[in-house]
């Protein structure tokens, strides 16, 4: 048993030292490569140049929508009403029907004056025939003379009484809901009882108001357009937008401006009046309003996007032939279309940083595509 141990134990030895100079082996064949650090590649960013786009020079406001003419329907006669012919909220025409106060009353009171206007109007006329005969005095012919204009006004009154009794549209224009439902005594003890409003929405108001520095503006373009403001508002066209609508859809003019800037906020009050025929501005909308002040000029612009503000300005990023992204100063204009004007600081040939901005840091590496850049198709969208 010895011998067999023993020869065990030499078998596990050439086991093991077989198994050390293997290892030996491939730490050695390892120790001819050495390990290092390669960093990624530098991130993608896209570029463009300025590129030359017709700007014209605006005046930006905010307005508010209001009804070219407002009148509150109100009983003017005392009576019942007895119909409304008109649905809440529909357009209406001038001179349409829309209340009917109980009649009656009126038209007997209309009989009566005319009667009387009869009465002493035969009674005149005789009285003049009698003063040819000296059958009469002229002082009676002065009374019935009198009587008879007394009696014709009361005509013409009862008749204007009668009218009120109804109610027609002053012009075409929406009605709002009535107020008053029929069977209820209107125009009591002489007081007028409103029973609607109508209101003509088509063409519609804008107004809005401008500061000092921009009515300068204003009357300096007008003058360099050889209209200056002398008095009368020129008739200047201006776009409208809502809030949640894309551009300045709406097309009106200028039609009125304050007489004097007011005190208190500086600013002056203008009008615009705008077609409105499908109701969509309606009273009460806050509205964007544009008004241009010169002809369209080709200037610099990249996009808007692309352009940053700190505290300190106005910078785009751009990328230098080192492929370094490096920070540039510049001095912006207006913004039309999703594109901003770029007054100073920019080349021509800067190739300005349009997408991938997150990845841009100044001062690293990129990798930069170049893509020209695409000018909208038209002057409409919001600044």
């Amino acid at each position: 048993m010895s011998v067999e141990r023993s020869q065990a134990h030499a078998a596990l030895r050439r086991t093991a030292a077989a198994v050390l100079v293997l290892c030996a082996l491939v730490l050695l064949g390892g120790c001819g490569r050495s390990n290092h650090y390669e960093p990624p590649p530098p991130p993608a960013v896209t570029v463009s140049k300025p590129v030359k786009m017709p700007i014209t020079d605006y005046l930006n406001a905010t307005g508010t929508v209001a009804a070219a003419q407002s009148v509150e329907l109100v009983a003017r006669v005392e009576g019942y009403l007895r119909s409304i012919d008109f649905q809440d909220g529909t357009p209406v025409k001038k001179g349409q029907l829309l209340f009917v106060i109980q009649p009656e009353q009126y038209q007997a009171n209309l009989a009566s004056a005319q009667a009387q206007l009869e009465n002493a109007q035969s009674e005149y006329q005789r009285q003049l025939r009698m003063i040819k005969e000296n059958a009469t005095s002229q002082a009676n012919v002065e009374k019935w003379r009198s009587s008879r204009d007394q009696a014709a006004a009361s005509v013409e009154l009862a008749k204007i009484q009668l009218s009120y009794t109804r109610i027609s549209s002053p012009f075409n224009g929406r009605i709002d809901r009535h107020l008053v439902d029929p069977g209820n005594l209107v125009g009591a003890s002489g007081q007028a009882t409103k029973l609607a409003n109508v209101e003509q929405l088509d063409p519609i108001y804008v107004y809005f108001t401008v500061n000092e520095r921009d009515l300068l503006r204003v009357r300096a373009a007008a003058a360099a357009a050889g209209t200056p403001i002398n008095g009368q508002v020129p008739a200047a066209p201006v776009s409208v937008g809502l809030q949640t609508e894309s551009g300045y859809p709406h097309e009106g003019k200028l039609d009125f401006a304050s007489n004097s800037l007011d005190t208190g906020s500086g600013t002056l009050q203008l009008r615009a009046i705008v077609p409105n025929q499908k109701f969509t501005l309606l009273p009460g909308l806050f509205a964007r309003v544009r008004v241009p002040l010169s002809q369209a000029v080709p200037q610099w612009v990249v996009p808007d996007r692309a352009v940053t503000t700190d505290q300190v300005g106005s910078y785009v990023l751009v990328v230098g032939a080192d492929h370094k992204v490096v920070q540039q100063r510049i001095e912006i204009g207006a913004a039309q279309n999703g594109m901003r004007v770029v007054l100073s600081g920019l080349s021509p040939q800067s190739d300005v940083v349009v997408n991938g901005l997150q990845f841009a840091v100044p001062g690293n590496l990129v990798t930069a595509t170049e893509q020209p850049l695409t000018l909208p198709a038209a002057d409409g969208a919001a600044p």
